[in-house]
């Protein structure tokens, strides 16, 4: 298939998707948040002032067509060691080559060429900028790591998010959008790895006159700290309030339900599933079986407790070239 495919987001959710859409498409793109604060990360980003490796990482890893020694190098962890641990190997690389070669993008480029990457990873931004969180209490919480694990009430709701200082899109980002044949967002954590893309400046104008066909994909859970409670509906009238409501085309939500007992370790994190309100508002509604291992995908060692509850990488990637 020739068709061009951009993914816009960060974390986990971007990596599936990639991890998918690489069989179907060489055509492929992922355009990645640069705003983490937080972790491995946030260190780095504190120690060298450079832009944080993290989300541009797995990216990379996604979309390696390289031997599984070079893909679990990139994501080794170290679990001891003064000022290593915690630290990932493919975020030291990184950090480090961006040093080197004087920017993030640059760094991207090379890395891309070890790990034999099928596609492009690009940052959303090389400017370096913080993510803002205003709650309805009027708390005001900066950097993504503080949103994403709160020490305010989870259950407070963010009225508006915005980025310090402001931040201009990467020229190639944009001319990625522009030439797609379908811009995927999401899954993702909805303010911490999708919202904080369509802040930078040129982004969601270059979303909406683009050809493409957007497609947003529904969380299947909800997130302590940032969408407590939302529904389906809740998440898609936030990506529609940067995009307009006339942009998106396609929305995807799952249709399977999870297993009771992975559903009680999210019950201790304050999570739930979302819940599927929508009705077509300017958009088709795409509702599939998504989910992951029947409804669990677990970490190598994790006992059942700690199982997570997932996309599908190949039944997204499938959806997607449906639409297409």
């Amino acid at each position: 298939m020739d068709k061009k495919i951009v993914v816009i987001g960060g974390g986990t959710g971007t990596y599936t998707a990639l991890t998918g859409l690489k069989k179907y498409t060489p055509n492929l793109s992922a355009i990645v948040t640069m705003m983490d604060s937080g972790g491995s990360s946030g260190r780095l980003r504190d120690e060298f002032g450079s832009l944080p490796p993290g989300d541009v990482r797995q990216a990379l890893v996604a979309l390696s067509a390289d031997t599984s020694t070079m893909r679990d190098l990139f994501n080794y962890r170290y679990d001891k060691g003064e000022g290593l641990e915690g630290h990932n190997f493919g975020n030291l690389f990184l950090t480090t080559l961006s040093q080197v070669t004087g920017g993030m993008d640059k760094a991207i480029a090379e890395t891309s060429l070890i790990l034999n990457i099928k596609g492009k990873v690009l940052p959303v931004t090389t400017d370096n900028a913080s993510l803002v969180a205003e709650f309805e209490n009027g708390l005001v919480v900066e950097g993504e790591g503080k949103i994403d694990e709160p020490e305010h009430d989870g259950d407070l709701r963010i009225n508006k998010v915005y980025l310090k200082p402001s931040a201009k899109a990467y020229p190639e980002s944009l001319e990625a959008i522009t030439q797609a044949d379908l811009i995927v967002l999401g899954p993702g954590d909805l303010f911490t790895s999708l919202v904080p893309n369509l802040l930078v400046e040129g982004v969601p104008e270059a979303i909406c006159s683009s050809k493409a066909r957007k497609a947003y994909v529904v969380n299947l859970m909800t997130k302590f700290g940032q969408t407590s409670h939302f529904t389906a509906t809740d998440h898609v009238q936030v990506i529609q309030k940067y995009l307009g409501k006339d942009c998106l085309d396609f929305v995807f939500i799952n249709t399977t339900a999870f297993p009771t007992v992975i559903l009680h370790r999210y019950e201790e994190e304050h999570g739930e599933p979302v819940k599927d309100d929508l009705k077509e508002n300017h958009y088709k509604i795409v509702r599939a079986d998504l989910l992951a291992s029947s409804g669990v995908r677990k970490k190598a060692g994790d006992i059942l407790r700690r199982s997570l509850i997932r996309h599908d990488s190949d039944k997204l990637a499938k959806a997607f070239v449906e639409v297409l």
